[in-house]
C-alpha cells in the first residue's frame, strides 16, 4: 500500500496546532529547567531585547571609561596638562645681553655692536608633515639673497625639530632686508626675525690677532657651558675668547603670548638682561696702525715673509702695540665663513691665522748678546775693563767657529762687543777661550730661564708658546744625540736651538731697560662691570737678579750700538735710543732680521722689538721699521 506522503495527518496537525513549549533557563526549578510557553512572536521579541541591552551595557561601559579618562586629565593630570597647555600658550624668550665694548688706553672704542637683524627658525613650531614642511622651507628660501641660500638650507637640514629654541639661519640682515622680509614671512610658522647686537671691528685688520672674532657654539660646547643657547656666539681667539665671561653678560627674559603660528602676541613679564663687562686695554691704538704700516713697508722692500712688532711699557709690563703680519679680517667671521673660505685661511702658506707674536718661535741670533753680557758679570767673569783680541774667531780643539766680520774687530770691551755684535767675545764668554773662562752650559741655561725663555711669559692671550732652551737632557730626549762643545758656543750668540717668541724678547729687554723688574706682560688694564672699576696691576715676576749696575753696563753698549754700532740709523731721532740688531741664520733661506731697544735712553718709556721673518740683517730689515715707529712716537706720545 502506497502512502500519499503530501496527506496531512492527524499527528501533525496535532503539532501545529498545540502550543510550542521551549525551555527558558531564566527559571531554574528543582532539579530540572522549567519551561515557558512562548509564541513564535515572543522568541523574536526575546531577542530583540537582548541587543538592546547588550547596546546600553556597550554605551554604559564607553561613558564610564570617559569619565575615568576626563578624571585623570581634570584631577590626577590636571596640573600637567594645564602645564602643557599654557606652555603652547605662554613661552619664555630671551633677551640677549649686549656684549661689553673693547676701548684702548686712550678711550677710543676698537669694535662696537651694531643693531642687525637675524633670521631665526623655531624648529618646534614647523608643520609636522613632512611634505609641508619642505614647502614652507622653499618658500623661505624663495625670499632671501641668493647668495646665502645653500648656506642657509644647510643651516635648517642641520636643526634639531624637536627643539622649541630659536636657532638663528641668517645673521647680518639690514633694515631694508628686514622689512620686505617681515611681510613675506608673516603667515610662516615658527620664522621670526630678531633684533640682535652684531660685532664689528674697526681696527682695520690691524688688531683682529688681539682681539679675536666670535663663532657659534657647538653641541659639545653647550653641554659644558650653563648659561648659552644653541643660538649664541662666543669668543674663539684673542680677548674675545679670554675675557668672554666678562665680556657676554648676563641674558634677561620675556614671559609671552604667543599665537598658533608661534608669533609674539604680546608681553605678560620680564627681566633685563645686564650689558657684559667693558675692556680698556694698554694698548695705544695709534701706535698700533703706525707700527703695522712700518712693518708691511719693510717686509714688502726687504722681500720677507711676515712679521712682528711689539712695543711695551717698561715700567709696567703694559702692551703698547702688538703686530703680527700677514692678519686677516675678522669681521668677516660675523656674517660666517663657509668651510671652503675657512680652508682656505687655514691651508695658506703665508698662514694669516697664526698670531706670531706669542705662539711663533724662532731662533734669536745676537739679539740674545745682552742676557750673556749680563750673566757674565753678574758671575764676575767679566767687568767694565775687560777686553778680548778677536781676530776673526776662536778655535776649540779641531772645530772654528767665525766671527761675522772677516778679520775680526781688534782689541773688544763689553760695550764694544755688544755695539758691533763681536762673536768672539760671546764665545769666549758663553763657552771659554784662551782669554776667558766661559759660563757653561749650565749657566747659560739658567740665566736665560731668570730673563724668561723657555717658558710662558703669562700675558692675557691665549695659546701662548714657551720656546725652547735647549740643554743636554733635552737634546737627548728629543733628538736622541749628545751635547757638544759646538751647542754650548751657537748657544751663546742665539744659534742651535734656542727658539723664542718675540714677546719673549720684548719682556727681557723691557727688564734690561728698568733695571732689573721681569714684568708679566698685560693687555688689559680696567674691566668695568655695572659701574664698578677693577683695575689689573702691574704683576713683577722676578727682580733683582741682576745687580742694577751690571745691567747699567749692558744698556751702556746698547746705546753704543746706536752710537756707532749696527743700528747707526737710529741716532738721529730727537730722544737718544739703546738697542741691539739680530740675524738669525736659518739651515735654509734667508736669516730672520732682528732688532729690540729702548728709548729715552735715561728714562725709558717705550720698548719697541720688530722682527721680519727672512728678512735678511737687522741692520737693513728691522731697523728702519723701528726708527720710523720710534719718530711717530716722539711726534706724538
Amino acid at each position: 500500500m502506497i502512502t500519499d506522503p503530501f496527506v496531512i495527518k492527524q499527528e501533525d496537525k496535532e503539532i501545529k496546532d498545540r502550543k510550542l513549549k521551549i525551555p527558558y533557563p531564566y527559571h531554574q526549578k528543582g532539579d530540572y529547567w522549567g519551561t515557558e510557553e512562548m509564541e513564535p512572536k515572543n522568541l523574536f521579541s526575546f531577542i530583540e531585547s537582548r541587543r538592546i541591552s547588550n547596546f546600553i551595557f556597550i554605551l554604559f561601559l564607553v561613558f564610564f571609561f570617559i569619565l575615568i579618562r576626563i578624571f585623570h586629565l581634570q584631577v590626577v593630570g590636571g596640573e600637567e596638562y594645564r602645564k602643557i597647555a599654557e606652555g603652547n600658550r605662554l613661552r619664555i624668550e630671551r633677551i640677549k645681553a649686549s656684549r661689553g665694548i673693547i676701548f684702548d688706553r686712550f678711550g677710543k672704542p676698537l669694535l662696537q655692536n651694531i643693531p642687525k637683524f637675524s633670521l631665526n627658525i623655531t624648529p618646534g613650531d614647523l608643520p609636522k608633515d613632512k611634505q609641508v614642511k619642505e614647502e614652507m622651507i622653499q618658500r623661505l628660501l624663495a625670499t632671501i639673497d641668493p647668495n646665502q641660500v645653500k648656506k642657509i638650507r644647510e643651516t635648517i637640514d642641520n636643526l634639531d625639530f624637536q627643539s622649541f629654541q630659536p636657532q638663528s639661519v641668517w645673521r647680518g640682515i639690514d633694515y631694508q632686508q628686514s622689512l620686505l622680509l617681515k611681510i613675506k614671512l608673516a603667515d610662516l610658522p615658527g620664522v621670526n626675525l630678531e633684533i640682535e647686537g652684531q660685532r664689528q671691528y674697526l681696527g682695520n685688520a690691524a688688531l683682529s690677532h688681539l682681539l679675536g672674532y666670535l663663532g657659534k657654539i657647538n653641541k659639545e660646547e653647550l653641554s659644558k657651558m650653563p648659561g648659552y643657547l644653541l643660538n649664541d656666539y662666543l669668543g674663539r681667539a684673542g680677548l674675545e675668547m679670554l675675557y668672554e665671561k666678562y665680556l657676554k653678560g648676563i641674558d634677561g627674559a620675556k614671559r609671552i603670548e604667543v599665537n598658533p603660528l608661534g608669533k609674539e602676541e604680546r608681553v605678560v613679564g620680564q627681566q633685563s638682561p645686564r650689558v657684559g663687562s667693558h675692556l680698556i686695554l694698554s694698548l695705544d691704538l695709534e701706535l698700533q696702525q703706525k707700527l703695522r704700516q712700518a712693518l708691511e713697508k719693510q717686509i714688502r722692500l726687504n722681500g720677507g715673509r711676515a712679521g712682528v712688532g711689539i712695543a711695551l711699557d717698561p715700567g709696567s709690563g703694559e702692551v703698547l702695540a702688538m703686530v703680527s703680519l700677514p692678519t686677516f679680517d675678522n669681521n668677516k667671521f660675523i656674517q660666517g665663513l663657509s668651510q671652503k673660505e675657512y680652508q682656505e685661511l687655514e691651508n695658506d702658506s703665508h698662514q694669516p691665522l697664526f698670531f706670531r707674536a706669542i705662539a711663533g718661535t724662532y731662533p734669536t741670533g745676537s739679539a740674545i748678546k745682552p742676557i750673556i753680557a749680563a750673566a757674565g758679570l753678574q758671575e764676575g767673569l767679566i767687568n767694565s775693563q775687560t777686553t778680548i783680541l778677536s781676530t776673526g774667531g776662536i778655535k776649540i780643539g779641531g772645530w772654528f767657529f767665525p766671527d761675522w766680520k772677516e778679520g775680526g774687530h781688534g782689541i773688544t770691551n763689553l760695550v764694544k762687543a755688544l755695539a758691533e755684535s763681536v762673536n768672539t767675545f760671546f764665545y769666549c764668554l758663553g763657552g771659554g777661550c784662551s782669554q776667558l773662562n766661559g759660563l757653561g752650559i749650565e749657566k747659560i741655561i739658567s740665566y736665560l730661564k731668570l730673563f724668561g725663555l723657555g717658558q710662558k711669559t703669562g700675558i692675557d692671550l691665549p695659546d701662548e708658546k714657551a720656546g725652547i732652551v735647549p740643554s743636554p737632557d733635552w737634546k737627548e730626549t728629543t733628538k736622541g744625540e749628545e751635547w757638544y762643545i759646538g751647542d754650548t758656543y751657537h748657544l751663546a750668540i742665539g744659534q742651535g736651538d734656542i727658539l723664542v717668541t718675540p714677546l719673549q724678547v720684548a719682556n727681557y729687554t723691557a727688564a734690561i731697560a728698568n733695571g732689573g723688574k721681569l714684568f708679566q706682560p698685560k693687555i688689559v688694564k680696567e674691566i668695568l662691570t655695572d659701574g664698578q672699576e677693577k683695575i689689573i696691576e702691574p704683576t713683577i715676576l722676578r727682580s733683582n737678579f741682576i745687580k742694577p749696575e751690571y745691567l747699567n753696563l749692558v744698556k751702556q753698549g746698547l746705546r753704543a750700538a746706536v752710537t756707532q754700532g749696527s743700528a747707526r740709523r737710529l741716532i738721529n731721532l730727537s730722544q737718544p735710543v739703546a738697542g741691539k740688531t739680530g740675524t738669525a741664520q736659518l739651515d735654509k733661506g734667508r736669516p730672520h732680521a732682528w732688532f729690540t731697544g729702548f728709548a729715552p735712553f735715561d728714562q725709558p718709556k717705550i720698548v719697541l722689538t720688530i722682527l721680519i721673518e727672512n728678512g735678511g740683517e737687522g741692520s737693513v730689515a728691522a731697523v728702519p721699521a723701528a726708527e720710523e715707529v720710534f719718530r711717530w712716537y716722539f711726534e706724538n706720545r
